[in-house]
C-alpha cells in the first residue's frame, strides 16, 4: 500500500489528536464552567481587588482567579489577635488572605500557569480536590483551609466539575506565586 504525503500528514495529525492527554472543551462547556465559577463566588477570594472609580473595590480583570497577589505583604495575624478583636476570622483588603483559628490562608492561583498556578494539575486532581478537601486531591496532601467552601463543591456532578476545570484551563496563565498557609502560633 502506498501513502501520499498529504495522507501521511493527515494520519499523523489524527493520531496525535487521538493520543492527546486532555481533550479540548467545547465553548458551551467553558461557558457552563464560567457560570458555575461566578455562581460559586470563586472571584470573591481568588481574584484580587483594585479600587474602582468610586473607591469601591472591583475585580482586577488582569488577574482573574490568580489568587493572593505575591507582592502584597504577608499578613501578621494571630489567633490571639483575632480572639481579642472578637471576630471569627479576619481578612485583608483584597479578600485574598484570611486568618482565624486555622492560621492564615491565602487564595491560590487558579490560572493554568505551570509554575505558580494549577497548570501542572490534572482534571482528576481537581475533581479529587473537590471530593476530599485535600490540596491537589492528594490523599496525603494538606487540608484546604477556610474560608474555601470545598465541601460545597463535593456535591457537584463530575460533569459540572469538568466544566469548571475547562473554564479554569481557558484562562490566560498569570504568574503569581501565592504564599503557603501559615500555621497558628504555637503549632
Amino acid at each position: 500500500m502506498r501513502w501520499s504525503l498529504p495522507g501521511v500528514i493527515l494520519m499523523m495529525t489524527w493520531m496525535v489528536a487521538a493520543c492527546s492527554k486532555e481533550r479540548m472543551a467545547s465553548p458551551s462547556e467553558i461557558e457552563r464552567g464560567k457560570y458555575l465559577v461566578t455562581l460559586g463566588g470563586c472571584h470573591d477570594c481568588h481574584t484580587p481587588k483594585i479600587s474602582g472609580s468610586n473607591g469601591v473595590p472591583v475585580l482586577d480583570t488582569t488577574k482573574l482567579l490568580a489568587g493572593h497577589p505575591e507582592n502584597l505583604p504577608v499578613p501578621s495575624w494571630s489567633p490571639e489577635e483575632v480572639e481579642r478583636k472578637g471576630v471569627l476570622a479576619s481578612t485583608n483588603s483584597s479578600l485574598t488572605a484570611w486568618a482565624g483559628p486555622w492560621g492564615v490562608s491565602f487564595a491560590i492561583n487558579l490560572t493554568p500557569d505551570k509554575a505558580t498556578g494549577i497548570g501542572e494539575w490534572s482534571e482528576s486532581n481537581f475533581i479529587q480536590m473537590a471530593r476530599t478537601g485535600k490540596h491537589q486531591g492528594q490523599p496525603n496532601g494538606r487540608d484546604i483551609l477556610p474560608p474555601m467552601p470545598w465541601f460545597n463543591m463535593k456535591d457537584l456532578t463530575d460533569a459540572d466539575l469538568k466544566t469548571v476545570w475547562a473554564y479554569l484551563r481557558s484562562l490566560p496563565p498569570v504568574k503569581n506565586q501565592v504564599p503557603l498557609p501559615i500555621a497558628p502560633a504555637g503549632k
